[in-house]
């Protein structure tokens, strides 16, 4: 089903381009946070899955995509006006659900931190309260490609980190949209870079005490650059998380294989359409089984 399309003006100064997929049998509606560079077409595998359970919004950043016509470009948008923009979207749409994928966690937990009433529960994919070598390795690569501008080698590092374990389409499509993008979004990777590299300012460990829905964290096992034992710190700082690992899966989930598709359905959906108290004896229950097994 074609998605309906709007650009909607918020938080004063921005267009946003976004895409509502109705569902009509759904009674629940998802938004979903782009991680860095990314555009709404990075979310087409998971549309797949959520949609016949909910009506699902996308949306481009205002520098990003198809927004980026509606828009000016003078100075890059700080990860706190991401998240107002988030806020005035989940209101506009009335949402219940969020789920946000890498550096989009950012922007995601700054703005569940605001107790917006209308989420119920939410799920935060690829993203981890630590900066770990390989990460810290990735950045400090990517910020002296950004600097210069240098497009291929951009592309190439990301397909050689964070995307090595794309299957090789998508490494293709990653790499020609990551290596033509406008100067400007490089200029805003930059800038997000510049304040990420310090744990305070990566995703803000303090205001997590404001979060009061249920939380789900997954990582791919694989992925050693947010890793499902990095994302389990979150259990220091939040009332109420849990945890799920992708098996065989790197950073970008759902996108690497059929099973970490199947896999990523069956968690999100069991995890959003549970009530609080079921979906903690399932944890628990599967926590047993493989401990028995083991």
């Amino acid at each position: 089903m074609r998605p309906e399309t709007a650009v909607v003006h918020v938080h004063e100064h921005y267009n946003v381009h976004t895409e509502f997929y109705p569902s009509p049998a759904a009674r629940k509606t998802i938004i979903l946070v782009n991680g860095s560079l990314a555009t709404t077409s990075s979310f087409a595998q998971t549309v797949k899955y959520l949609q016949p359970q909910f009506n699902v919004v996308l949306y481009d950043q205002p520098y990003a995509g198809q927004s980026k016509p509606h828009n000016h470009h003078r100075q890059p948008i700080s990860k706190e006006d991401e998240a107002q923009i988030l806020l005035e979207l989940i209101e506009h749409f009335r949402v219940d659900y969020l789920m946000s994928f890498s550096w989009g966690g950012v922007a995601a937990l700054l703005a569940l931190a605001q107790r917006p009433a209308r989420i119920e529960k939410a799920v935060i994919g690829s993203f981890s309260p630590l900066l770990n070598e390989p990460m810290l390795d990735y950045l400090g690569k990517g910020v002296g490609y950004l600097h210069s501008i240098d497009r291929q080698g951009i592309g190439q590092l990301v397909n050689e980190t964070i995307g090595k374990h794309l299957p090789s389409l998508f490494k293709r499509y990653n790499y020609r949209h990551i290596s033509t993008l406008d100067e400007h979004e490089y200029r805003q990777m930059h800038a997000h870079i510049h304040k990420v590299v310090n744990l305070d300012s990566h995703c803000q460990l303090e205001c997590l005490a404001g979060i009061d829905i249920p939380l789900l964290f997954v990582n791919g096992d694989n992925d050693e650059y947010t890793t499902a034992t990095d994302a389990r710190l979150f259990a220091h700082y939040l009332n109420d998380c849990h945890f799920a690992t992708i098996d065989n899966t790197g950073h970008f989930l759902d996108m690497e294989h059929k099973r970490a598709w199947l896999q990523m359905q069956h968690t999100l959906i069991g995890f959003l359409q549970a009530g609080r108290t079921s979906y903690q004896h399932r944890l628990a229950f599967g926590a047993e089984s493989q401990a028995m097994a083991g």
